[in-house]
């Protein structure tokens, strides 16, 4: 799955996308996640699952969201809390929803990320 964390300048989503990787990593999920500045979006967004918006943002959040639903892309805000929290747990289970790509817990991953069906 790849994840791109969207803010102004792309400087404090490197940090969160980072703690993403680890997260991901920490539970065997494969994601990539990317730090992406708003004006680099739309060209981004291919390959991409999910878009996690800075809170800073969220008054660009319609046109966000109609940029990535032509791509077929869900787009999630992150919450206020989300930059100082040394955990990327949060953002994950944010995008892995957004995504429709979150397992329940104790099912086993594809390779891919989605769970596995009997």
């Amino acid at each position: 799955m790849r994840i791109l964390v969207v803010c102004g300048a792309g400087a404090s989503s490197t940090f969160v996308a980072l703690r993403i990787r680890k997260a991901a990593q920490a539970r065997s999920i494969p994601v990539t996640a990317e730090a992406c500045p708003l004006d680099f979006l739309p060209e981004r967004l291919p390959g991409a699952q999910a878009v996690l918006l800075g809170p800073h943002l969220d008054d660009r959040l319609a046109d966000v969201r109609d940029t990535a639903a032509r791509a077929g892309i869900a787009v999630a805000v992150l919450p206020d809390t989300v930059f100082s929290s040394p955990s990327g747990d949060e953002a994950l289970d944010l995008a892995l929803n957004a995504a429709g790509a979150m397992p329940t817990r104790g099912e086993p991953q594809r390779s891919d990320g989605g769970p596995t069906h009997g």
